[in-house]
Order: structure tokens, then C-alpha cells, then sequence
């Protein structure tokens, strides 16, 4: 099927051809970045009642990744509409029948709630590996996620030169989130010896 065919009844004049490489990237992060690009939110001619974003063309969507245990506890539900319908699918069975609903699924849940939705929705095309049918298209533009902002974590207190915890593991457990990364790496090493946490961990 040609792009032209895969992409009737969509309006494409003036708009670009968006070229997102799921492989390796996390589902969620992922889908709110595409929102935005078929929103429009990342133009300076972005208007909330216009459709005006971009086509976005989504290759090796059956690569994508999921945080924590949500391969092995994800579960997709839906209703027939009579009664006892209720229907579920894990989300690896998903991976095996049509990878692509999983970012598709994900990407509609964050689009808004409006009118534009189911528009905005047709103008995203996922293909589970490398090859699509757009390749070769002058309006293909590759995109690049936007780097990720980690944040620093710094120590809320300062520790006394010298201080020795009584039970460095239940201090650890108990403090760990407000302490430095080098008092936390000293109270992990030999709880059952002694343990001294650096005073300049905190400077």
C-alpha cells in the first residue's frame, strides 16, 4: 500500500512528514512526545481548535519498552456491549498480534478529549519494523527525542564529621532519600563493620 493510499482523507498541505524510531524507547515518554507533534504544540503557529500538526510516521514500534514489571502485568480490557463481554488481552500477547496498538493505544489516551481527537489520530501511521512505505518521500523529516532532565540529587542535610549510625542498613532505608549519593554508597558497604559517612559528600 502506497502512503497516498495509507493517508486518504487527510489533510496534508503544509504539513511534515515526521520520522519517530520507537526502537528501545520507553512507551509512555514516548506517546506524550507524539501528542505534542500531532498537536502541533512544538510549532509557534499552534492554535487549540486547529488541527494544524504534523503527519508522524512511527518505524520498529514492535521495539518499544515498558518500565518496571508492566510486560508481565499490563493488561489491555474492553466490552463487547452484551452481557459477559468483558475482554482481556496481556499486553505480550498484544506484542505478538499487532504490536503497533500498543503506542497507538497509548498515544490516544493523551491526546485531548475534543473533536480533533479522532482527526488527530489519523494522522499517525506505526509500522512495526524498519520498513514503511514512506521511505523515499520529500516531506520525511527525521525527529529526535529531546534529551531527558535527569534530576541531580543533593543532599538535604549535612552530616557531622564522623558519624557512625548504629544500624547503617535501617539509617539507609530510613534517610537514603535526603542523603548525598556518596553517604548513600558508604552506608551499603559493610553494614556489619563500620561504617563512617564522609563529611564532604555533602560540600
Amino acid at each position: 500500500m502506497s502512503s497516498k493510499q495509507l493517508l486518504r482523507g487527510v489533510k496534508t498541505e503544509g504539513l511534515r512528514f515526521r520520522l519517530v524510531d520507537a526502537k528501545e524507547k520507553v512507551v509512555g515518554r514516548l506517546a506524550a512526545q507524539i501528542a505534542v507533534l500531532l498537536q502541533g504544540k512544538d510549532k509557534p503557529t499552534f492554535s487549540p481548535w486547529k488541527d494544524t500538526g504534523d503527519v508522524v510516521v512511527v518505524k520498529n514500534a514492535r521495539h518499544v519498552e515498558f518500565t518496571g514489571r508492566k510486560w508481565e502485568q499490563k493488561v489491555y480490557r474492553w466490552h463487547s456491549g452484551y452481557p459477559g463481554g468483558l475482554k482481556e488481552r496481556p499486553v505480550r500477547i498484544q506484542r505478538e498480534k499487532a504490536p503497533e496498538e500498543i503506542l497507538r493505544r497509548a498515544v490516544y489516551g493523551m491526546l485531548p478529549k475534543n473533536n480533533l481527537r479522532k482527526e488527530r489520530a489519523r494522522k499517525l501511521r506505526i509500522f512495526p519494523d524498519e520498513e514503511h512505505p514512506f521511505v523515499g518521500d520529500p516531506r520525511l523529516v527525521p525527529w529526535e527525542a529531546p534529551p531527558r532532565k535527569l534530576r541531580v540529587k543533593e543532599g538535604l542535610f549535612e552530616v557531622p564529621q564522623g558519624f557512625e549510625p548504629l544500624n547503617a542498613d535501617a539509617y539507609r532505608k530510613r534517610y537514603g532519600h535526603m542523603l548525598p549519593d556518596a553517604a548513600v554508597e558508604a552506608l551499603r558497604q559493610e553494614p556489619s563493620g563500620e561504617v563512617v559517612i564522609p563529611a564532604t559528600a555533602t560540600e
